[in-house]
């Protein structure tokens, strides 16, 4: 037990994403089970935590999931691009224990001071980007440091959320919690448009396809990555919906148009691709939907669910389960639990869009098949990849 303790703190991927999988189930299913014993007529007497019901579960979906995918992708992949010798057990331990003290302080929230509750919840990312700056001083390039930039956007938005708690302002939680979405979403237009496109050209390679390789259109890449990264700053300033609209329905269109020179056709053929395929789609569909909702055409709150369920959600696990597969020295083939998990989120994302989209009556049958969906998906992510986490590499695999 002790070695596997051990194992599972030595690598971020490992403590990370399992520290992810284990949120996502927990959060999703507590806020699940809170909607239930609303919907049969009864309520909780007590609370433990301070905010109203969906407020904690989109704040510990969107930081407290979102920033533990974050923190296992970057303290595996920059020491890849940097050459730097990756984290050692002690800080994995600490920024683990960080990241966890967070989510505990948000859950006890209702018997601690505000105060607290944001110094303890804050305190992840600094620590994760301190770390992500000292690897990146080895070859910092440009397009890896943005990454910097990016985290200091969801930090931000997350003290957008605890001062409103702290009653500092009045209305920026709801703000915060969109600014964190969007900027997950920046994340994955960055570090989505270089993987999928990448991971699909090595696939057709190895199966001596070299002709119709995936292809990378500067005017979109580029395009594509500006848009995005306007979208979380325009919704976190505030100040004008129509250029907020503007932005997503430009990025979205863009971030399609992206995975459409992306051979989707040849990734139809293997899980491990299309979920990358389809959840950075998602992410385009869900931008586009959201601009059109808030020029008053469609819900808002459907569109948002689209985007961080199918999108954000969607690109994560796939992600997620490409690096514990590879790292740990597993082929890079799904298996079949894991592809079926891969399908479920985009169903997840369907039922959610449908409970907020087609009409009062749709919402909790929506919302329950929604839940049931991702909980299923998670579990299975974490099922099939246990021993990734917790075994000994396989020896001799790339």
């Amino acid at each position: 037990m002790i070695a596997a303790v051990y194992r599972l703190l030595g690598d971020g991927y490992r403590v990370f994403f399992f520290a992810a999988g284990v949120q996502a189930v927990f959060a999703l299913g507590f806020w699940i089970l809170w909607l239930g014993v609303h919907w049969a007529g009864g309520m909780f007497s007590v609370l433990p935590f301070s905010m109203a019901p969906h407020i904690w579960h989109a704040h510990e979906l969107v930081f407290g999931y979102g920033e533990a995918a974050l923190g296992g992708f970057l303290l595996t992949a920059v020491p890849n691009w940097t050459g730097a010798k990756g984290a050692r057990h002690i800080f994995i331990a600490t920024a683990a224990g960080i990241w966890l003290a967070g989510r505990l302080a948000i859950w006890f929230s209702a018997s601690l001071p505000a105060s607290a509750v944001m110094i303890i919840d804050l305190a992840f990312l600094p620590v994760l980007a301190l770390k992500i700056a000292s690897l990146l001083v080895k070859r910092p390039k440009p397009q890896n440091v943005m990454f910097l930039a990016f985290l200091t956007i969801i930090w931000v938005a997350n003290l957008m959320v605890h001062l409103e708690w702290m009653e500092i302002t009045s209305d920026t939680a709801l703000t915060g919690l969109r600014g964190g979405l969007y900027g997950l979403c920046t994340m994955i237009a960055v570090l989505g448009g270089r993987v999928t496109p990448a991971f699909t050209r090595n696939a057709m390679q190895r199966e001596g396809l070299t002709d119709r390789l995936p292809r990378s259109f500067q005017v979109f890449e580029i395009s594509g990555v500006v848009a995005a990264i306007a979208v979380p700053l325009l919704v976190m300033a505030d100040v004008s919906v129509t250029a907020t609209a503007a932005a997503m329905l430009v990025s979205g269109v863009l971030q399609v148009a992206r995975v459409a020179g992306w051979r989707p056709g040849f990734a139809a053929r293997q899980p491990i691709l299309w979920s990358l395929h389809l959840s950075f789609a998602l992410v385009g569909v869900g931008l586009i939907l959201t601009g059109l909702a808030l020029i008053g055409i469609g819900s808002e709150v459907a569109a948002l669910h689209v985007t961080a369920i199918g999108g954000v959600a969607g690109m994560t696990l796939a992600v997620m389960s490409r690096a514990s597969l590879g790292h740990s020295g597993r082929p890079l083939v799904a298996p079949f639990p894991l592809a079926l998990a891969y399908g479920l989120v985009p169903i997840a994302a369907l039922f959610r869009w449908m409970a907020s989209g087609l009409g009062v009556s749709w919402y909790f049958p929506g919302v329950f098949l929604a839940g049931a969906a991702w909980i299923l998906a998670f579990i299975l992510y974490l099922v099939s990849l246990w021993p990734a986490f917790w075994s000994a590499r396989l020896q001799g695999k790339e």
